[in-house]
């Protein structure tokens, strides 16, 4: 038994046996038909036996589940800078986080459609617990991070994930996707946690930290939703921390807010590949530097690179200047954006609550607030 075997997707010669076993299930029913809306059943159980490898589905089916989603729920994916990647290299994509399955799905769309190494995904045990998610993610080259696990325990969790995706870069050839911190952003400002990064370097050995970490190739990526169509399932969190209350999830909420991300309205995105974190890695100082500093410093190159390259929407500025009473972003957007986004948020939330509406307003405004003080506002 591999000590990966907890946490890894399928292998091949595992995928269609586990694909078949769950081809009868009514969510992978509602799945395919969503997916092929003009055929029978009939054609993608033919498909399904076909299958015999993470790829297949991935290319077959999944891809063109993806591209569903978004002609039903979004105007426009636009990306920059993945011209700049080699076409049989594989990285590690550090990503900002906002959507819990379409982050990394679009990433791969974009990555398949480039003709680039598509990803091996980070996701959370706690959100594929039903049997039927949790073979539909192992399909999909999620591998598993194994939440609220006792210290001692998750220290050695993090040391096998570090290990498996070290081993995914340099002996498999598989790009991967991790986000930049544990869960989604909620409230806009895109940071780096330093844990994140603890893990990752796990598996340095000896190496030194900004050498080792030179070998994995990373790619900081930034993913910008024009609209957030989970933006108001943020709230009751954000609400919580904000009276310094433990935020304690519904039984559903993790499902619900899945499905409003996937099928909710998102106008436009972007995702813009950064700069490979290679020359950038010499200046974090001297090795015998504490790691934790060195630690600190990489996640700060990170940020810079994600918030410089976060696409801002017209929704980013109005929420800014709606938030600080003020017209100084309002060259950004029309007088008809500004009433749509407004009408939007009185559809949403209860305005009357001002502590509620600022919060609302600052998931928005903060990645203008972000660039402004790193002064790479245009």
């Amino acid at each position: 038994m591999s000590k990966f075997d907890d946490i890894r997707p399928f292998d091949d010669h595992e995928v269609n046996d586990a694909l078949m076993s769950i081809a009868g299930h009514p969510m992978m029913k509602s799945l395919m038909n969503f997916t092929f809306p003009d055929e029978d059943d009939h054609f993608w159980l033919e498909l399904f036996e076909q299958i015999h490898s993470i790829n297949d589905f991935q290319q077959h089916c999944i891809s063109h589940t993806i591209r569903q989603i978004l002609k039903q729920s979004c105007e426009n994916l636009s990306t920059s800078g993945f011209d700049r990647l080699e076409k049989d290299s594989a990285y590690l994509f550090i990503s900002n986080h906002r959507d819990i399955v379409l982050d990394t799905c679009l990433l791969n769309l974009v990555l398949l459609d480039k003709g680039l190494v598509m990803t091996s995904s980070a996701i959370g045990d706690n959100l594929v617990q039903k049997r039927f998610l949790n073979i539909l993610a192992k399909l999909n080259r999620n591998f598993l991070v194994q939440r609220g696990l006792p210290l001692r325990e998750q220290l050695s969790s993090s040391k096998v994930m570090s290990e498996y995706i070290s081993t995914l870069l340099k002996h498999e050839n598989r790009s991967v996707w991790i986000a930049q911190r544990e869960g989604r952003t909620k409230d806009g400002n895109d940071t780096t946690q330093q844990g994140v990064l603890k893990m990752l370097a796990m598996a340095a050995g000896d190496q030194p930290v900004a050498d080792y970490f030179k070998t994995l190739k990373i790619i900081p990526l930034s993913i910008s939703y024009e609209y957030d169509p989970t933006d108001v399932l943020k709230m009751p969190q954000l609400m919580a921390e904000s009276r310094n209350e433990v935020y304690i999830k519904d039984k559903n909420e993790d499902f619900t807010t899945i499905l409003s991300g996937v099928l909710g309205q998102k106008k436009r995105i972007h995702l813009h590949a950064g700069e490979l974190l290679d020359h950038e890695l010499d200046t974090i100082g001297s090795e015998s530097d504490p790691k934790n500093k060195q630690l600190q410093a990489i996640s700060q190159i990170i940020d810079n690179s994600i918030i410089k390259n976060y696409k801002l929407w017209p929704t980013n500025f109005i929420a800014f200047d709606l938030f600080h009473n003020t017209k100084q972003c309002a060259e950004y957007y029309t007088e008809d954006e500004k009433q749509l986004f407004e009408r939007r948020m009185e559809m949403r939330i209860d305005i009357s609550d001002t502590l509620l509406k600022n919060s609302f307003l600052a998931m928005y405004a903060n990645p203008v607030i972000n660039k402004m003080r790193r002064n790479l506002l245009n």
